[in-house]
């Protein structure tokens, strides 16, 4: 029996825009895989601090709280603010600060406008999501909230990064009710 060697011409070609974001993106699947066992859609994110570590995670949770405001990217948000101000201060970040700049949210769902606007709000650097939303979206695909010219504050915005597996998460749920 021969080892298969992998086939160069047909491996798939780095991506050095979304490469760097897949090992996030599938800790926001994980927590993504999470919600369906309070009944709620399967959204998942998490917020990186400058230096990559996890400061924050969310899963939808509208149904389990019974809190329309229960997105995945608000409740990550939030988190990783609260981390952040109860932190020591350095690097010219302030006691008490809830600014997230320097900061990235990474979630499996292009954000809707609420989420959109939490977003610029909170002052994060970049948004980096998998599945785009026909529907609802905010980022670039209904509209474009986070990158709105009007607005005092424009992150980056990274797509399609492990877009078939998160859309497949959500396909998933949606079949099965």
């Amino acid at each position: 029996m021969t080892a298969s060697l992998p086939d160069p011409l047909h491996a798939p070609a780095p991506d050095p825009l979304r490469d760097p974001w897949t090992a996030a993106m599938r800790r926001a699947l994980d927590e993504a895989a999470l919600a369906p066992g309070t009944g709620d859609v399967p959204v998942g994110a998490v917020v990186l601090s400058a230096d990559g570590t996890v400061i924050g995670t969310g899963r939808n949770e509208r149904e389990a709280t019974g809190d329309p405001t229960a997105h995945a990217e608000v409740l990550a948000i939030r988190a990783a603010s609260r981390t952040l101000s109860s932190a020591p201060p350095d690097g010219g970040r302030r006691a008490g600060d809830w600014r997230l700049t320097g900061c990235t949210l990474v979630v499996t769902l292009e954000p809707c406008t609420m989420c959109a606007g939490a977003i610029v709000l909170s002052r994060l650097d970049r948004v980096v999501y998998g599945a785009a939303d026909e529907k609802a979206g905010a980022a670039g695909s209904l509209w474009d909230v986070v990158r709105d010219r009007r607005l005092n504050h424009r992150p980056e915005v990274i797509t399609d990064v492990l877009a078939a597996p998160s859309a497949t998460l959500l396909t998933t749920f949606f079949r099965s009710r």
